[in-house]
């Protein structure tokens, strides 16, 4: 059986002796890679996107002011105001790129278009990047009132957990706790639609193990434990992510409402080069981005650990 010689160096796409990823014959299809599951564009709004062509870009959001209302007697002279709100900008500051080569033989001896299949998981590699770069820091605008020990804009009644004291989540509160991050936002006069909630794998499991496993209690046809689904959970769509931030053994879970959150991206480059040293080409993609909590009252932050 002839194989192709292959460089020291270079990488190896075949499938027997010197050549692992190049077999004689392919079967033209590559196994299924399993992608982490992706968020942000869920639970965010891409209202001021706009024209994104390069880092530095600003995107200008004109916030709505708050007016004032006051009491009317009949015959008073009406005060006018000049209502003002500082616009906020949303910066275009951050960047995320790959790049790979692929070569003319490697190409020509597979059965599937390389370029093509490797482009498609950088963008799915590209996604993840970005979903747990947002994770990993909006939980910390959330609003003053709709976090820690004293959560509650009016009653500071719920206990959302700090990091040196997080709740401890079981099978046996978890639904109490998504009842009390609901009443958070509705302390804050969040609209119940458009609600969202992150939660790692490890409170699904507990979802699963809690009363939503009795069909009868939430009114489904079918039990959580029958379809494997969470579904809606006090007006939250909820979302389940393995880039979530962990620090220090707590999960930072966040939940809110898509006006609290912008984000902006575009993919401002795909280009195929050809390569200058070998017989093949270089394919390389950047994607700028930026995101900000510009509602800070319309998202909440709960620290939690395993019970």
């Amino acid at each position: 059986m002839a194989v192709y010689p292959v460089e020291t160096g270079q990488a190896d796409y075949g499938s027997n002796g010197t050549s692992r990823f190049i077999p004689q014959i392919w079967s033209g299809k590559l196994i299924e890679k399993l992608y982490a599951r992706t968020c942000f564009a869920e639970i965010a709004n891409t209202d001021y996107e706009g024209e994104i062509k390069n880092q530095g870009d600003t995107v200008i959001i004109r916030t709505t002011p708050t007016l004032t209302i006051r009491d009317h007697k009949m015959g008073a002279t009406l005060t006018y105001e000049q209502p003002e709100s500082a616009p906020v900008e949303l910066r275009i500051d951050k960047g995320k790129y790959f790049a790979f080569e692929c070569d003319d033989v490697a190409a020509y001896q597979s059965d599937i278009k390389l370029m093509d299949s490797w482009s498609e998981d950088g963008g799915q590699q590209m996604k993840i990047s970005i979903d747990t770069s947002v994770l990993a820091t909006i939980y910390a605008d959330a609003g003053a009132e709709n976090a820690g020990a004293t959560a509650g804009a009016k009653s500071a009644a719920y206990n959302l957990g700090t990091a040196a004291a997080p709740v401890t989540l079981t099978k046996d509160n978890v639904l109490d706790y998504i009842a009390d991050i609901g009443s958070v936002l509705d302390e804050q006069n969040v609209p119940e639609d458009g609600r969202w909630l992150v939660i790692p794998a490890w409170v699904k499991n507990l979802l699963k193990k809690s009363d939503l496993r009795d069909a009868g209690i939430t009114g489904d046809d079918t039990s959580v434990i029958r379809n494997g689904k969470i579904g809606a959970l006090d007006n939250f769509t909820t979302y389940v992510s393995n880039n979530m931030s962990v620090v220090g053994g707590n999960t930072n879970i966040v939940f809110g409402h898509k006006k609290s959150l912008t984000f902006a991206s575009q993919l401002t480059k795909l280009e195929t080069l050809k390569n200058p040293t070998k017989f093949g080409n270089l394919i390389r993609g950047l994607n700028v981005y930026g995101y900000k909590v510009i509602d800070p009252k319309a998202m909440g932050h709960l620290v939690a650990k395993k019970g």
